[in-house]
């Protein structure tokens, strides 16, 4: 891109979301960033508006919604409410907009991934079951441009031998497993660390 047409592009941002005051930090929207970097934040300056953030797809797959009520022993209390509410204080925290789906679906799940590109940063996700059967979902992570984190509440190595191997570990840049719901928010600062 040329400086010329990125100024440009900087302009036409500053129209269209004009700061309270000239001293303000410019910050171009991510949208016109696509997969890009912020810009023009001062180090340890923290993004308060959501459309000046990058975008994390917090993606669940089957019978997370069920979180809280089955199998608490493997699984814990905490319900999957609990989980993106904790995720989008900590995003919030780390400089990004958390948007978060569930579905028992695969096909749905391959959407949303799909639908990603070009606009989220980044994905973390916890395809659940999924993870042990889905090609489609492998070859969706595979057409995202960002990075992926693969999140499983249980250690899934210390239970039944097919749920041993995941198809998505073979896209992900990293898989946190065995923490609890703890490992989506290591996922999400591992991501800020890989997109920073």
């Amino acid at each position: 891109m040329t400086r010329q047409s990125s100024e440009r592009r900087r302009v036409r941002a500053r129209a269209e979301y004009p700061w309270p005051n000239e001293s303000s930090v410019f910050v171009m929207p991510f949208r016109d960033l696509r997969c890009g970097a912020v810009q023009g934040l001062a180090k340890g300056q923290r993004v308060t508006d959501c459309r000046f953030m990058k975008k994390i797809l917090l993606l669940n797959g089957p019978n997370l919604n069920l979180l809280g009520q089955r199998q608490p022993e493997i699984y814990g209390s905490e319900t999957l409410d609990d989980v993106v509410a904790t995720c989008t204080d900590l995003g919030a925290t780390l400089g990004f907009e958390v948007e978060a789906h569930q579905s028992n679906h695969e096909g749905v799940i391959v959407d949303w991934i799909q639908d990603a590109r070009g606009v989220v940063a980044g994905i973390v996700i916890n395809p659940g079951a999924l993870s042990h059967t889905s090609v489609a979902i492998l070859d969706a992570l595979n057409a995202f441009e960002g990075p992926v984190m693969e999140v499983h509440i249980s250690n899934i190595h210390k239970r039944e031998r097919f749920r041993h191997h995941s198809y998505v570990s073979g896209r992900a840049e990293g898989v946190i497993a065995g923490l609890g719901t703890e490992g989506y928010g290591f996922a999400l600062r591992r991501l800020a660390t890989l997109l920073a």
